[in-house]
């Protein structure tokens, strides 16, 4: 390719540059070109290169231009534009809503969902989006409870998304496949999560039958100093912390080398469990054996003793803004 080989060509361009269409045919058999969509090409080796949600972006690119002038990317296609979380999620086609009762089907590389979209639509670069909790709930009809729950708390927390805001999305999808579900999604939700894994244990601690815990939590001792801040606490005395692999990642200040971060938090634990609070760490391997994890919370709520220090919620980030126009 004479082009930028991460770049998707198509074949109008292909033949600009002077590509005949035998030899578009030859470097897509011999493999060197990956076909996208129709008539749609990038290089083999980058595209093999990609992750799942880099390949979407690129099969909605070869996509939406072929597809109806009404048609809004909704559903998993509108929360990768929006860059939002996906979890254990098909990506295989592009979804789009066109604003219309009839007609939805499912293409080979596309399904085209059809209902009202309402007034207004989202404009990310260059692509209509259904409103993020339109979005939500949505994802919430049509994704298994877990998946939806990662990316609902995700565009609660990006975008500020309200209750109010969904449950006027559920009153719009009362008579919708899936809404009794959705339903239990949008009560769910916590704009508190920061990440996939600590969505995922939320519904790990939900299915242990514990209590739903509070989430970021600013940890202060008697003076008032600011010891750091907590992924989840119950009555304010047992501290619940979630160990992922990028967790380390996230706390490294300039300079610092990942084992320094992991030696921080040890002195962060130390200081946290002489003021008297009970500490519980999990992993992402643990996140499938969620009775284990609840068995350890309920011995810690057992011996646990009124701390010396205190806990304050940690406000939310401010809302992304989004470009809006009218349908």
């Amino acid at each position: 390719m004479e082009h930028d080989p991460g770049a998707m060509l198509r074949r109008r361009e292909a033949l600009g540059r002077g590509y005949s269409d035998d030899e578009i045919r030859r470097l897509y058999t011999r493999g060197e070109w990956q076909r996208i969509g129709r008539g749609a090409y990038v290089s083999a080796s980058k595209y093999a290169e990609l992750e799942d949600r880099e390949r979407h972006r690129l099969l909605i690119d070869s996509t939406v231009y072929a597809l109806s002038d009404d048609a809004v990317l909704s559903h998993q296609s509108a929360a990768v534009v929006y860059g939002l979380p996906l979890w254990r999620t098909a990506l295989d086609r592009v979804h789009v809503t066109r604003s219309r009762r009839g007609g939805g089907r499912i293409k080979r590389r596309a399904t085209v969902h059809c209902a009202p979209v309402g007034g207004q639509v989202a404009v990310v670069d260059g692509h209509s989006l259904t409103l993020p909790a339109r979005t939500v709930v949505d994802l919430a009809r049509t994704l298994p409870f877990e998946q939806a729950v990662i990316v609902g708390d995700a565009a609660v927390r990006t975008f500020g998304i309200s209750s109010e805001d969904l449950e006027a999305e559920l009153a719009r999808a009362a008579r919708r496949h899936g809404v009794h579900a959705a339903r239990r999604v949008v009560r769910f939700v916590s704009g508190h999560s920061e990440s996939v894994g600590e969505s995922r244990s939320r519904v790990m601690l939900s299915s242990a039958g514990l209590p739903v815990p509070s989430q970021q939590g600013e940890v202060f001792e008697p003076g008032g100093r600011r010891i750091g801040r907590v992924d989840f606490h119950f009555d304010g005395v047992v501290l619940g912390e979630f160990d992922g692999r990028v967790k380390y990642g996230r706390l490294l200040r300039p300079g610092q080398s990942p084992g320094d971060a992991v030696f921080a938090e040890k002195q962060r634990e130390d200081a946290l469990r002489d003021l008297g609070f009970q500490v519980v760490r999990w992993t992402w391997d643990d996140l499938g054996s969620p009775e284990q994890v609840a068995q350890r919370i309920r011995r810690a709520l057992l011996r646990a003793e009124p701390p010396r220090g205190w806990i304050t919620q940690a406000s939310l980030p401010p809302p992304q803004l989004l470009t809006v126009r009218a349908l």
